[in-house]
């Protein structure tokens, strides 16, 4: 079992491991469950992640994957639409997938369900200002447009020079989306444009409140998952314990220097995950 580094994240982690049924586990998809990849339509979880997922929502009250993806995207990624765990025939009944940043929420016995409501044209003019502006800014071959529905990204990972393209596009990104009441999020080679009123922190706090959670631990590894380790320290405020764990990447330092823990990318989260579960028995 890995050992937190800071005095607030070994006390998180002791919470969570003294009273389970009162935790919740919250951890991002991309580069958390799943390795990052140059077409994100192409993302595939960790082979093991579904099931350390169900193994993991038998032993704790919640389990959720927190995603700017669609929820339908990563139920099916994850193979949660499943009736049962094929390998003993039981479904796990407490595992949660939070989409579109919170904006939506599947669980097993209701399906996707619409948490928040928020205008879809700034989001559809964004959509249709966009192809034309990456024209205008000479956006290298290799640019890549996202559509989530609630938000666009655009990827720059297969362009020649991906940090050179990041500085070209960063700023006209910033512009278009303030121009139209969006958030400009920048992560691990890719800049996305989506809701402000739509951030992990919010998804993750609203999560504690709806299951009177007293311990947390969130697992990310992107600029967007540090609006999750901001929600942990406001918890903590309030008494909950947090363990904050950065997924490992030298992509981005700054999520890396507010965790508790690191661990070495998606397998590096399937081996601690697993870790709880076998100490829970």
């Amino acid at each position: 079992m890995p050992v937190p580094g800071s005095p607030a994240g070994a006390a998180g982690l002791r919470g969570l491991l003294a009273r389970p049924e009162r935790a919740v586990i919250a951890l991002d998809f991309d580069g958390t469950l799943a390795p990052i990849v140059a077409d994100p339509a192409q993302a595939r979880p960790h082979r093991d992640a579904s099931a350390v997922l169900r193994a993991l929502a038998r032993r704790i009250a919640t389990v959720a994957v927190v995603s700017g993806r669609p929820s339908a995207f990563t139920v099916a990624a994850l193979g949660l639409d499943e009736d049962a765990d094929p390998r003993d025939g039981e479904t796990a009944t407490n595992l949660v997938v939070l989409g579109h940043y919170g904006l939506e929420r599947w669980t097993p016995g209701g399906g996707v369900v619409r948490t928040a409501a928020v205008d879809p044209a700034p989001v559809e003019q964004v959509r249709a200002a966009l192809p034309q502006l990456l024209v205008e800014l000479g956006a290298p071959l290799g640019t890549r447009i996202e559509d989530k529905g609630e938000a666009i990204a655009v990827h720059v990972r297969t362009t020649g020079d991906p940090a050179a393209a990041m500085r070209l596009l960063r700023a006209p990104l910033g512009d278009l989306a303030a121009a139209h009441a969006l958030r400009l999020e920048p992560g691990r080679m890719v800049l996305e444009m989506r809701p402000a009123a739509s951030d992990k922190g919010r998804a993750l706090e609203s999560l504690m409140v709806d299951v009177a959670a007293e311990s947390v631990c969130y697992i990310g590894d992107d600029l967007g998952d540090l609006a999750a380790f901001d929600a942990i320290d406001r918890l903590r405020e309030r008494g909950v314990l947090g363990l904050a764990v950065c997924s490992g990447s030298d992509d981005v330092p700054e999520l890396a220097a507010r965790a508790d823990l690191i661990v070495d990318g998606p397998s590096g989260v399937i081996d601690f995950l697993d870790a709880i579960t076998k100490r829970l028995g």
